[in-house]
């Protein structure tokens, strides 16, 4: 059953953004979505974990339920990151986080002392020139274009197959977001320009990582990346790779990926 615990966090430089948790007792967990996303995009793992674990999620800038969609520069992200870690007054037992999400998260969790272990799902550690553009906001450009109803309706037709509250999930990340929001990510970040490159904030990693894969022909990550990453990670580093599975691991192979998270969780 969805437990619906909210609540809005100002953030450093005035913004705000909301902050979603499932659980009641346990250790605390936080997720950060990918591109396109929200907080509720954690609510399927929030929702299976609230037993054991209390796990919160917010909104990334310019996504969900935020309040501005700028300035996106990597300082200013890592920052929000602080920002709501700091409002949650105590240590995290793991920070998590999917595809942008997750590059954000192995960034943060060699920084932040309050984490104690990192989760990264098919993290986008780096991008090269003009993929951004070419990939990403392409692909939203005719969804975002168009009324709300009409969003939704397409939106419920692509993921028909998801279960109800993945499908939820990604009608919420649809309402608000805005084609400039990508765009200005692209631009702001230096996606778009090819200066996104957060492969070594991995190497030699300082605690517990765990970089859950999907198959390597629908990943961000790519093989040459994944040896690097191998090479370079150091004994803390731990790589597991869903085979057949596709960008959004957790969703595609839940019931694969979940026994291993929790595992993790458990050291």
């Amino acid at each position: 059953m969805e437990t619906l615990r909210e609540r809005r966090i100002r953030l450093s430089d005035g913004a705000e953004t909301t902050l979603q948790q499932w659980g009641e007792r346990g250790p605390l967990l936080l997720g950060l979505h990918g591109v396109a996303s929200s907080r509720r995009g954690w609510m399927r793992i929030g929702e299976y974990l609230a037993g054991s674990y209390r796990v919160a999620a917010y909104d990334q800038r310019g996504h969900g339920d935020t309040s501005v969609a700028q300035p996106m520069t990597r300082a200013r992200i890592l920052d929000d990151l602080r920002d709501v870690v700091a409002s949650l007054g105590e240590p995290l037992h793991a920070l998590m986080g999917h595809s942008w999400g997750g590059a954000v998260v192995v960034a943060a969790g060699r920084e932040l002392d309050a984490v104690e272990r990192v989760v990264a799902i098919d993290p986008m550690l780096r991008l090269g020139p003009g993929i951004w553009s070419a990939n990403v906001v392409r692909e939203y450009r005719t969804l975002l274009g168009v009324p709300f109803d009409e969003r939704e309706a397409a939106v419920r037709a692509s993921y028909a197959k998801f279960p109800p509250v993945e499908l939820d999930a990604k009608v919420h990340a649809s309402r608000r977001l805005e084609l400039a929001t990508l765009e200005r990510l692209g631009a702001d970040s230096g996606i778009e320009a090819g200066e996104w490159d957060l492969r070594r904030t991995a190497y030699d990693y300082p605690k517990p990582l765990l970089l859950a894969l999907p198959d390597p022909t629908r990943s961000v990550v790519p093989p040459e990346e994944r040896d690097e990453l191998r090479a370079h990670g150091g004994p803390h580093l731990r790589i597991e790779v869903f085979a057949g599975a596709g960008h959004s691991l957790q969703r595609e192979a839940f019931d694969r990926f979940m026994p291993v998270l929790e595992a993790f969780l458990q050291g």
